[in-house]
Parts: C-alpha cells; structure tokens; sequence
C-alpha cells in the first residue's frame, strides 16, 4: 500500500511550475518500518516544472525530529533541512543511471513521492545521533557521569621512575 497524499497525477497539469505542499509526521515514517523518532514535525514541499518531454521535480524538507541520543539516551530536537532535485523522463525502461535521473513508462500519469521524502529525511539524520548538551558539556546525567568512571583513560596509572634515569632527565 503506497501513501495516496503523495502520488501526484500530472497528466492533467498544464506545462509551468506546480507547487505541492505535504505534512510528515511519525505516522510517515511507521508507513516504512523506521522508528527511531520519537516526534516528527515536518513540512515536505515538491516544485513539480512540466515541460513537454519530461518532469523537473525539486524537494524541500525543514522541520524537526525528536531523536534519542545514542550516549545517554536523553531525547534531543534536530533541526531537518535538505533539498533534492530530479528529473522524471518517459521511456521503455525503469533504469536509471545517476540517481537524479527517473525513467518512467511512456502511459504513466501519475508519480508517487513518498519514497523521496522519506530517503532525503532519513539521510540527514547522523549515523551516530549524540545530543548537543554532550558536545558542549552542558549536559549531566547518571549514565554520563556513569561512564566517566568506567573510562580507562581518566585513570592514569601511577607512573614509578627508574632512579637510573633521573640523571638523564636532569640534563634535558
């Protein structure tokens, strides 16, 4: 089952530039399996440009996701801003080389556009999601003051000098 809100007829539009507005929530995202957002407030917005051959499509996503911080595992805003441009050919084959290119079938009136979405927001998460109080040491909590214990390199050990070597170091 695909997302009806973001299939997009364009048989019927007119050549010109056509703007498209959708809102991403969490519901989005269980469509395809991923949870690791705990609240989405996102906006998705398409230019679609119907020229006589072909479609230029152009994505715009801004809003915030609420992520769980891999570290302390403390909830944290990330701010989503990512954009994306292709273009949508008609031909025999779904091939595509480059993946800004589309090739659609000839008879086709409508194009579907979640999967787009979901990818260009997806992609902009970091891989390691680390919440911004840790970054700047702002943030405490049992689990970080935890593993500030646990770090082998706070412990240093205690360093026994050689007495053969005090003569040596006096001389530098």
């Amino acid at each position: 089952m695909e997302l009806k809100e973001f299939t997009l007829p364009f048989i019927g539009l007119k050549q010109g530039k056509h703007n498209f507005s959708f809102a991403i929530d969490n519901k989005f995202f269980e469509h395809f399996g991923f949870d690791d957002f705990h609240k989405t407030k996102l906006e998705g917005k398409l230019i679609l440009d119907k020229k006589s051959s072909f479609l230029e499509l152009h994505f715009d996503v801004k809003g915030e996701v609420i992520l769980s911080c891999d570290v302390s595992t403390e909830l944290f805003s990330h701010i989503v801003k990512s954009n994306f441009d292709m273009i949508v050919k008609f031909g025999a084959s779904r091939e595509t080389d480059p993946d800004e290119i589309l090739i659609i079938p000839e008879g086709s009136y409508q194009i579907n556009v979640a999967q787009y979405f979901y990818e260009m927001v997806v992609l902009s998460i970091p891989l390691k999601k680390v919440h911004p109080g840790i970054k700047n040491g702002t943030l405490k909590n049992e689990i970080l003051s935890k593993l500030e214990q646990l770090d082998p390199q706070n412990k240093k050990p205690a360093i026994r000098k050689d007495p053969r070597w005090e003569k040596l170091e006096s001389l530098l």
